[in-house]
């Protein structure tokens, strides 16, 4: 039997293709990743069907590249070699609300859409990124270790015990997943630690190509009572971080974020492109939002004590920011951004990062918080110098853990039918990352052009990854051509 009977066999006809037309959908995402389309496309519905399809491929040589959606901006999901692109978007299943352990155990191709709905009627929510994709995976977003825009907890890592399958088609279960009886031991696999052996680090960040997680836990919170949503125009950056540091380390608010007047305007743009030239013209430079929120216990008194606190920390301390529930100029405002912080993007709206050109490329990386001023202003000017209009780059500043660290991200829009905009953006995103990885940026996903960029300043660990991978993928056959492999 060949082998593209055997794939056929394991998922049924009907969820195997070969068709040209099929393919193409999978050979490009939203990045300026030169297309690759796959040969098959398998669509599995169980964790032993992927043990079958990665087994089948690991003895061909076949490379495998998973996919739990279509919505993808890096690059990571292309067929580079081609191959069988696993398609896991029928493996979309919610198993388990635990509430006790405020954990939700899911598959890899449960969207956002189709989380925040469920967890939403069990009064939970998933502490989630900045407006990821309604059709988006959710899974795939924590694997990508995406900031949340709510740092209060303590959320070194909001994923726990997991399934994988190893390239070479065993199914493995870690940490307190691995125990007997799971998922009705006691232990409900609420520790990603133990007492099984855990690997979780190992596929955060490997765009598949170490294996294929099949289902996960993820840290879930309830729904706050009352929220309060906060607007500061922001002029000065640096004063703004001061500030953040001096109210972040000791808890205070829930949502908090940095966005310039390019990426805000797009976020809120309903008439396009009308509302975002406009919107553009008049927000301040930066706008701090800041959302403080009373939980399930007494929440007018959390609302009022933190409150209280940010009155006297402004009044004594920090003068010259204006924090209030309305940004001027935008009546109504703090109605309308909290549905945005807290639920996916609409799936019948063109993403925001999309709508500006058409396309847009990011690159993102951690710091301290006091250097994002000066990593902004040595962004501006690389970009200056190649050409591209600063007053058209998007900015966003994520603090992380209280403020201890910070993920600044600058988004360049391009339109990607323009083959010289493309190069050109291409040409200004490597310069970029070299520059920023001079001066210190630590990037944490090097994905595409960073993969080489990052990997030549550490040979050794390199080398201990390939050594890894040789290990636990003997054929290279997890989607070669990605980081290091």
């Amino acid at each position: 039997m060949d082998v593209k009977s055997k794939l056929s066999g394991v998922v049924g006809a009907e969820h195997f293709s070969e068709d040209p037309n099929q393919l193409q959908a999978y050979a490009t995402d939203f990045s300026y990743t030169a297309p690759g389309a796959p040969a098959y496309v398998v669509k599995p519905a169980t964790s032993e069907e992927v043990s079958q399809i990665v087994n089948i491929c690991n003895e061909n040589r076949i490379p495998v590249v998973p996919c739990s959606s279509k919505v993808h901006f890096f690059g990571a999901s292309i067929a580079k070699e081609g191959g069988v692109v696993l398609d896991m978007s029928r493996m979309d299943h919610i198993f388990e609300i635990d509430p006790e352990n405020r954990r939700v155990r899911f598959e890899a191709g449960v969207s956002w859409e189709t989380m925040t709905r469920a967890l939403e009627k069990e009064g939970f929510r998933v502490i989630m990124p900045l407006t990821p994709p309604a059709q988006r995976s959710v899974l795939t977003d924590f694997m990508e270790r995406e900031e949340p825009t709510n740092q209060v907890y303590d959320y070194g890592e909001p994923l726990q015990a997991m399934e994988v399958v190893w390239p070479t088609g065993e199914i493995f279960r870690m940490g307190s997943a691995s125990v007997n009886g799971y998922p009705e031991s006691m232990a409900k696999g609420g520790n990603p630690s133990g007492p099984g052996l855990d690997f979780y680090r190992f596929f955060q960040c490997a765009q598949g190509t170490m294996g294929v997680v099949t289902w996960t836990n993820l840290k879930i919170e309830s729904i706050p009572k009352k929220d309060k949503v906060l607007f500061a125009p922001i002029h000065d950056l640096n004063y703004a971080v001061d500030f953040l540091y001096r109210i972040l380390p000791r808890r205070i608010g829930q949502e908090v974020l940095l966005l310039n007047n390019v990426d805000l305007a797009a976020i809120l743009a309903e008439d396009w492109p009308g509302d975002f030239e406009k919107f553009k013209a008049s927000l301040p430079p930066w706008t701090l939002i800041l959302v403080v929120s009373g939980l399930l216990r007494r929440p007018e008194e959390k609302i009022a004590y933190e409150m209280n606190f940010l009155t006297q920390v402004l009044k004594n301390e920090f003068q010259d920011l204006t924090l209030g529930e309305n940004l001027p100029g935008f009546p109504g405002l703090r109605n309308q951004i909290l549905p945005i912080l807290r639920r996916p993007w609409p799936a019948d709206k063109p993403h925001w990062r999309t709508r500006v050109k058409g396309a847009s490329q990011s690159l993102f990386f951690h710091t301290r918080p006091q250097l994002a001023g000066q990593f902004v202003d040595l962004v501006q000017a690389v970009a200056y110098e190649h050409g591209y209009p600063v007053s058209d780059m998007g900015m966003y500043i994520q603090p992380i853990e209280h403020n201890r660290a910070c993920r600044p991200e600058f988004t360049l829009f391009y339109d990607p039918k323009d083959p010289e905009e493309t190069a050109a953006v291409r040409d200004l995103y490597c310069d970029l990352a070299k520059t920023c990885l001079s001066e210190g940026a630590v990037f944490t996903r090097p994905y595409g052009d960073l993969a080489p960029i990052v990997y030549e300043k550490a040979a050794s660990y390199v080398a201990h990854l390939k050594r890894l991978k040789k290990v636990f993928d003997p054929n290279n056959i997890m989607n070669p051509g990605n980081l290091c492999f």
